[in-house]
């Protein structure tokens, strides 16, 4: 039996993370090969993956990266099976070391195909580390952008979020940020309601309108309050003709409630503000810039970056399923 000194151990220890006794054994087996020994707990790590590959990796964390000009950057999930693992330095710190190699990929494939370091690639990587760990590990989520300014933001390791805006002013990187925050706290499909396709936004509304008739059945057996029935969900319905058919809704209940016409200018735009609020509830929704403001309820998304002399041209999401 080769003689295997505490140092060899630490030093392949240092370099797959692998337990003590596994190194120990590895190394044993290898009779002192540094090589060998990692290619023994590799083959290891790839009988554990076997084993593992129809768990469910649910837990993990996110990470992101962005160059030093902030022009391009990648968000990457990292699952596992367990939020123990998920929330071991030494796991954290992989996935920080991935997203660092995965810095100029465009795909998750690309990443795997990517070299971890001298001896493996991200792949083998996470191969060798499932036996380590004894977990199923695998990349979940990957997301990458390029802006002329890209910024960012990761919650609790969960959710990652990365914005672009057009120029790198003054206040670039408190835009970048504060709107990454709102993407990874509400999420949003597209940047803006003028992007909805009319046949998405025609379903949805049929949908939403039959979910309510449904629900105001069961209202009504039990006696409650019956919820109002949407005219519309989005502003990309909200034409010329559907705003001056509300104006004049609200301009002959005035003249019914006998209100003085020459104060009508005066309360009209606030109701015909509320029309509009009361009917875009998908562009609230699924539109970012469209969004109230989670720092500011008053303002929405796209108010409080004009105030600020930006232009978001783009955004990613990654999150922990």
């Amino acid at each position: 039996m080769a003689k295997i000194s505490a140092a060899e151990v630490g030093k392949l220890r240092k370099t797959t993370g692998a337990g003590m006794m596994d190194c120990k054994k590895a190394l044993v087996e290898a009779e002192g090969d540094f090589d060998q020994a990692i290619e023994i707990l590799r083959k290891k790590g790839q009988k554990v993956a076997a084993k593992r590959a129809d768990r469910d990796s649910s837990e993990g964390v996110v990470v992101a990266n962005i160059n030093e000009g902030n022009t391009r950057g990648i968000l990457l999930s990292l699952n596992c099976e367990t939020d123990f693992v998920a929330k071991n330095d030494t796991y954290v710190e992989l996935a920080n070391k991935i997203a660092a190699v995965a810095h100029n990929c465009n795909s998750k494939e690309e990443v795997l195909a990517s070299k971890f370091d001298d001896s493996m690639t991200v792949e083998e990587k996470l191969i060798e580390q499932t036996g380590v760990i004894g977990e199923k590990i695998e990349i979940g989520g990957f997301e990458a952008f390029e802006a002329p300014f890209v910024g960012g933001y990761v919650h609790g390791n969960k959710i990652g979020a990365l914005t672009g805006l057009s120029t790198g002013s003054d206040h670039a990187a408190e835009v970048a940020k504060s709107v990454s925050m709102q993407v990874a706290s509400m999420g949003a499909s597209t940047l803006s309601y003028k992007d909805f396709d009319a046949e998405y936004v025609q379903a949805e509304t049929a949908s939403r309108i039959a979910a309510i008739e449904k629900d105001n059945i069961e209202r009504g057996r039990l006696g409650k309050n019956l919820l109002n029935i949407p005219l519309f969900i989005s502003r990309s319905q909200l034409t010329d003709e559907a705003l001056a058919n509300a104006k004049a809704t609200y301009e002959a209940e005035l003249k019914a409630e006998g209100k003085p016409e020459a104060i009508w200018d005066r309360i009209i735009p606030g109701k015909l503000e509320r029309f509009v609020a009361d009917n875009t509830s998908l562009d609230k929704e699924q539109a970012l810039l469209d969004q109230d403001f989670i720092m500011d309820d008053k303002q929405t998304v796209a108010k409080f970056v004009e105030s600020k002399g930006a232009d978001v041209v783009g955004f990613k999401r990654v999150s922990i399923a």
